[in-house]
């Protein structure tokens, strides 16, 4: 199975031309927090089950994206002496091992390549918690959870509602990821890296004030499955954005309008007579619902007629419309803008 890595992603963009001990602390520290704060591979000195699934399977997808066997020696030998004599002793490596020193490794080839290919090790591990994270929350409370939030230790019950107990120790659960989450995007900004992590992504961001006023929210907002197809469009329009690709204002409007329409379904306001984005920020804006006012209900066509519409069609025998990369940059931000708007109004 193909999977989306963060160096397939921006080969064609680069993000360092060198490698300096900016680049290695960076990289250490955010394996360190999978390693230590999401899937430590040890408990107690013993090898944790579920630690050993997450670092086998983090290494099988990693290897296999890289078109490599394994990331670094999994299978060691060493000579020792016994009785006088050498003996050949062969050892095999933990997977957590074996990734660390394929993450330490030194550069050896283009530093741009060396840093993508161990940040998308870092990308797939968060991607692969925030899957669990999500399915746990979307999933009803099992008769497992339940017991385990009646008993602080073993054999010993505890006082409350085991039903809430196990609530809040999906909330306990959900808390801790957030804040690997806030400490990786942190380590990127202390790096001097124009990154940010949102759901399940290392994308570039190029702006820090748009990042923390507009990006940061909106990644959090539309991480809730209702908003899934708005996440994927404006991730398209990010990455076209960053690789030049064609046409990243056309996903971030689909994006926008994914919101609309998502909103009017929720309200009751869609009567399977619209034909197109405009039908339904009418409905947004009628006076009976009165979700948006006029003026705006105005801008958001204005956006759809001249940004959207020429893109959604053929161009025939006229010239290609195309956006300048600043214009691009504006359609982004509107769209995240409008759509972190709208659903703070529900």
């Amino acid at each position: 199975m193909l999977i989306d890595i963060f160096a397939r992603r921006y080969e064609n963009q680069t993000l360092r031309d060198s490698f300096e001990q900016r680049d290695s602390r960076l990289l250490v520290q955010a394996f360190r927090i999978l390693a230590e704060d999401m899937y430590p591979y040890y408990r107690d000195g013993k090898e944790d089950t579920v630690g050993v699934a997450f670092w086998t399977g983090l290494h099988s997808n990693m290897s296999r994206e890289l078109g490599v066997k394994e990331l670094s020696p999994i299978w060691f030998s060493y000579t020792s002496k016994w009785n006088g004599n050498d003996h050949v002793r062969t050892h095999k490596n933990d997977m957590v091992t074996v990734c660390d020193h394929w993450l330490t490794r030194a550069v050896s080839g283009s530093p741009d390549e060396h840093i993508k290919e161990r940040l998308s090790l870092i990308e797939l591990g968060f991607r692969g918690r925030e899957a669990e994270i999500n399915a746990m929350n979307a999933s009803a409370i099992t008769d497992g959870e339940r017991l385990v939030a009646s008993l602080s230790r073993s054999g010993l019950r505890v006082p409350g509602d085991p039903q809430e107990g196990a609530r809040k120790g999906r909330e306990t659960k959900t808390a801790a990821f957030r804040a690997c989450v806030e400490e990786l995007n942190a380590r990127f900004r202390q790096a001097s890296y124009p990154l940010n992590y949102h759901n399940g992504y290392i994308q570039i961001s190029t702006d820090d004030v748009v990042q923390r006023e507009i990006e940061t929210p909106f990644w959090a907002l539309v991480s809730n499955p209702i908003w899934s197809n708005v996440d994927l469009d404006m991730k398209e329009a990010f990455d076209l954005r960053d690789s030049d690709g064609r046409d990243p204002a056309f996903f971030a409007a689909r994006a926008l309008e994914s919101t609309i329409k998502i909103i009017s379904d929720q309200k009751g306001w869609t009567h399977g007579g619209e034909k197109g984005a405009h039908n339904y920020i009418d409905n947004l804006a009628s006076k009976k619902n009165g979700f948006i006012s006029s003026w705006e209900s105005a801008s958001l066509k204005d956006f759809f007629t001249h940004v959207r519409n020429p893109f959604g069609h053929g161009a025939g025998s006229s010239q290609m419309p195309s956006l300048s990369r600043p214009q691009t940059e504006w359609a982004i931000e509107f769209g995240m803008s409008w759509i972190k708007n709208l659903i703070h109004r529900l």
